[in-house]
């Protein structure tokens, strides 16, 4: 006979902050919600765990259901139960989160009628938002490489977009985390932003748009260079190279 106990029982869910790069901004993947509740609104995906289904396996599910998206390394970000956070009842949610530089397709399925990456200043997210209200200068010649080209950010302020459930709360801590990988980047490998071997104007581009705000290579180099978290890719650098074509690494041992 299956134990049972007197208390009730919370649901447990899954939800996953996507972030990757468009343009000129931060995008978060997020899909339009086809049954009640919040049945037409944007939200991350997600879904319920399955009976004796791991929490990362639901999640990853949940993704690949509703988004077409797969292969993505997540990490977990934390549980968010606050009662009344989700009108069908008490549900706890646990959040995972990951960074892809090059903006994959998408193909909606499952819960979702619709998946599209947008922009994080069109996400109604409080502080975060605010903070992220000025975009970036356009991109120089020093182009990121994997990175979507060729398109720009929008003329106008798009509609601001709220989220179901708890979702801003959630995003904005995933943001939160993504800008303490960036702050300490050789921590963990599971956000590696750049490829295996970048230029600092690439590494300061992507620091831009994660960021929301102008970067100098002073600030740059004080920050990765000088801490040794960056570190020449060779030791015999090319004697026609020029200093914004040297290529760096992470300095992971």
């Amino acid at each position: 006979m299956p134990f049972t106990y007197p208390y009730p029982r919370p649901s447990v869910t899954c939800d996953v902050v996507a972030f990757t790069m468009r343009g000129d901004d931060l995008a978060v993947l997020l899909i339009r919600r086809k049954e009640e509740p919040f049945r037409g609104c944007w939200a991350l995906p997600g879904g319920f765990v399955n009976e004796n289904e791991s929490l990362e396996r639901a999640a990853a599910r949940e993704l690949y259901e509703e988004t077409g998206l797969s292969g993505v390394r997540l990490e977990q970000l934390g549980a968010f139960g606050d009662p009344g956070r989700d009108p069908r009842g008490h549900t706890v949610t646990v959040a995972y989160v990951t960074f892809r530089v090059a903006e994959p397709s998408l193909s909606p399925g499952d819960d979702a009628v619709e998946a599209a990456w947008k922009p994080m200043r069109s996400l109604a997210l409080g502080d975060v938002t605010a903070s992220r209200s000025v975009p970036p200068p356009p991109m120089s010649r020093a182009k990121v490489k994997g990175a979507r080209r060729g398109v720009s950010p929008p003329s106008r302020r798009a509609e601001t977009i709220r989220l179901a459930f708890d979702h801003a709360k959630i995003v904005s801590r995933a943001y939160r985390r993504i800008c303490r990988h960036l702050d300490d980047p050789i921590r963990d490998p599971a956000f590696d932003i750049v490829p295996p071997r970048f230029t600092l104007a690439e590494l300061r581009r992507i620091y831009e748009i994660v960021l929301g705000r102008t970067l100098t290579p002073r600030i740059i180099k004080q920050h990765l260079v000088d801490r040794g978290l960056v570190v020449p890719a060779t030791t015999k650098p090319s004697i026609n190279a020029k200093d914004k074509d040297l290529l760096y690494r992470w300095n992971r041992r």
